[in-house]
């Protein structure tokens, strides 16, 4: 398995495959976040650290919720709201080696006006 962590290791994530495909997107939240991100089944990533060590910014529409570490301020992942298991679960795969991060195919996502995959 995969494990990667936040800047001060607060919050250890471990991925419960290895990703063949990452989204970079340009929405208003994740063009300041960074990622890429890769997504999962709810409650499939295992967190260490979560939620003592962390905070939550939900916003908008209120459909998920962002979660940084309170030391670090680096942003691990992001949870459906309400946080139903089978629903998707995103995680920032900049908190994992760079070896992995070059091994995935990124695509480029404009959640800011089309929401459509730019790359197609």
């Amino acid at each position: 398995m995969h494990q990667g962590s936040c800047h001060c290791g607060a919050v250890r994530l471990r991925l419960p495959s290895t990703p063949t495909v990452a989204t970079k997107c340009n929405c208003s939240l994740c063009r300041r976040i960074g990622g890429p991100w890769v997504y999962f089944e709810f409650g499939t990533v295992e967190i260490e650290g979560h939620p003592e060590h962390t905070v939550a910014y939900v916003q908008g529409d209120r459909t998920l919720s962002t979660i940084h570490c309170r030391t670090c301020g680096c942003v691990t992942h992001w949870e459906p709201l309400p946080p139903t298991p089978g629903t998707r679960h995103g995680v920032n795969l900049g908190n994992f080696d760079p070896a992995l991060i070059a091994s995935v195919r990124v695509r480029r996502f404009d959640g800011a006006d089309t929401w459509t995959f730019l790359d197609e």
